[in-house]
C-alpha cells in the first residue's frame, strides 16, 4: 500500500499549477463582483488538453482516471474555489454517459469539440417539483417519425447562459410503479434559445458561473441525438454518478484547503497585545484539527477515485467523501472567517467568498442527509429509510 503520489502525479498538480497561477485573487473576486464568466480561464485550459483528462485518446483526451481528474480538480478549487471548479466541472464529468454509451459516430462528432472547448455543454436534469426523485421527472420527450419534441422545465441547470449544447433526460413513456427507472431517454442536442429559455437564479455565491431554470416549449430534437437506447437514460446516469461525487468532494477539499491556508497564513502575520494570534491555542487548535480533517478527506476521496478507476465498487466510499469534504469544509471555511475577525467579513480577504462557495459542495449533488441514508444502508445493511 502506497500513500504517495506517483512521479506523473506530482508532475500533474504541478502542470496545472503553472497553467492557471496568473489567475490570482483579484481576478476571480472581480469574476465574482460582475457576475462574469471566467471565459479565458477556461480557454487556457482547453488549449492545455486538461478539459480531456479523464477521457480517451482518439477523440483528443488523456485518457487518465478519475484520480487524476480529482487531484487536478483539487488543484483548480484550491487557487480558484468553486467558481473555477464549476467552470469546467460539466466538461469533465458530465460527458462520462456520451463515453460509455454514445454510438462511434457520435463520439466522434460530440467529444473532441467538448475537449477543445470548441463547445460548451449544460446538464438538464433536476426539476422544480422532483428535487431528487428522478424517477417522477415530468418533462417529455414525445417520438414523432425522425425526431423527438420535448416539453417541460428542468431548474438549478449551470451554464446555460452560455452553452451550445444540452445534455438532457426526459420521460420517453409513462411512468411504471412497477419499474419507475425504465421509460427515461438522455439526449445530447443543440441548446437552441428559439425554444428554450433560461432564466437566471440569482444566488448566494458562484456569480460568474450561471445557475438556470429552464422552460422547454416544443424542443425539435434529431432522433441521432439520442444517446444510447430509447428508456435506458436512468441507467446511463448511474455511471456517472460516482464520478461526480468523487469530484465533488475535490473541489470542496480545495476550497477548505484554500481558506484554511489563509487562516494560518493570517494567524501568523496578525499581530495583538504584540504577538502573533496564531500563538494563541483558541486560535491554533481550531486550525490543527481542520488540518487533520482535511488529511482524512484527502485519503478518502483519493480511495474512492482508485477503486473506481480499478472498476470496484465505490458507492459507499464516494458518498462519504463527499459528505465528509462538505462537514469539514464548511467548519474550516467558518472558523477561516472567525480568524480573520472583522476582516473575514471582508471581500479584499477572500474567505467570505469561500465560505459562500462551500455551501454548494454542501447541498448538491444530492443531500448530506440522503448521503447519510445510503451509507446506512450500503454500509451498515440497515434497511432503507424512504
Amino acid at each position: 500500500m502506497n500513500f504517495s503520489f506517483s512521479d506523473e502525479q506530482k508532475d500533474l498538480i504541478t502542470a496545472i499549477s503553472n497553467s492557471i497561477k496568473k489567475f490570482d485573487d483579484n481576478y476571480w473576486l472581480e469574476c465574482d463582483n460582475n457576475s462574469t464568466f471566467p471565459h479565458d480561464f477556461v480557454n487556457t485550459l482547453a488549449d492545455g488538453g486538461w478539459l480531456g483528462i479523464a477521457m480517451p485518446e482518439e477523440y483528443g483526451g488523456s485518457n487518465l482516471g478519475i484520480t487524476e481528474a480529482a487531484l487536478m480538480m483539487m488543484t483548480i478549487a484550491e487557487k480558484g474555489g468553486m467558481t473555477a471548479a464549476s467552470s469546467i466541472h460539466m466538461n469533465i464529468f458530465g460527458p462520462n454517459s456520451l463515453v460509455k454509451f454514445a454510438s462511434q459516430k457520435q463520439k466522434k462528432n460530440w467529444l473532441p469539440k467538448i475537449i477543445n472547448g470548441e463547445t460548451k455543454m449544460c446538464f438538464a436534469v433536476t426539476e422544480p417539483d422532483t428535487g431528487l426523485d428522478i424517477t417522477r421527472l415530468k418533462t417529455k420527450a414525445i417520438k414523432n417519425k425522425n425526431h423527438y419534441l420535448i416539453n417541460g422545465r428542468k431548474i438549478w441547470t449551470s451554464t446555460a447562459q452560455i452553452t451550445d449544447k444540452i445534455m438532457i433526460i426526459a420521460r420517453t413513456s409513462e411512468r411504471n410503479d412497477k419499474n419507475p427507472t425504465q421509460g427515461l431517454s438522455l439526449f445530447y442536442t443543440d441548446f437552441n434559445r428559439e425554444y428554450i429559455e433560461a432564466r437566471i437564479i440569482h444566488k448566494m455565491g458562484r456569480a460568474a458561473v450561471d445557475s438556470n431554470e429552464l422552460f422547454i416549449d416544443n424542443l425539435k430534437v434529431p432522433i441521432e441525438d439520442l444517446v444510447g437506447k430509447e428508456g435506458k437514460g436512468f441507467s446511463y446516469l448511474l455511471h456517472s454518478i460516482n464520478p461526480e461525487r468523487i469530484l465533488v468532494a475535490s473541489e470542496a477539499y480545495g476550497i477548505a484547503k484554500n481558506a484554511l491556508d489563509r487562516a494560518a497564513k493570517y494567524a501568523r502575520e496578525r499581530i495583538v497585545f504584540g504577538r502573533p494570534i496564531g500563538k494563541n491555542q483558541s486560535i491554533q487548535h481550531p486550525l490543527a484539527e481542520g488540518w487533520a480533517k482535511l488529511e482524512a478527506v484527502k485519503l478518502l476521496l483519493l480511495k474512492a477515485a482508485n477503486l473506481y478507476d480499478q472498476n470496484k465498487s465505490c458507492g459507499v466510499e464516494a458518498n462519504a467523501a463527499k459528505y465528509l469534504s462538505a462537514e469539514f469544509g464548511m467548519e474550516i471555511c467558518k472558523q477561516s472567517i472567525a480568524t480573520h475577525g472583522g476582516m473575514g467579513y471582508a471581500k479584499e480577504y477572500h474567505v467570505e467568498r469561500l465560505f459562500r462557495e462551500m455551501m454548494i459542495p454542501y447541498l448538491a449533488p444530492v443531500s448530506q442527509q440522503l448521503i447519510l441514508c445510503y451509507i446506512a444502508e450500503h454500509a451498515l445493511d440497515l434497511p432503507k429509510s424512504y
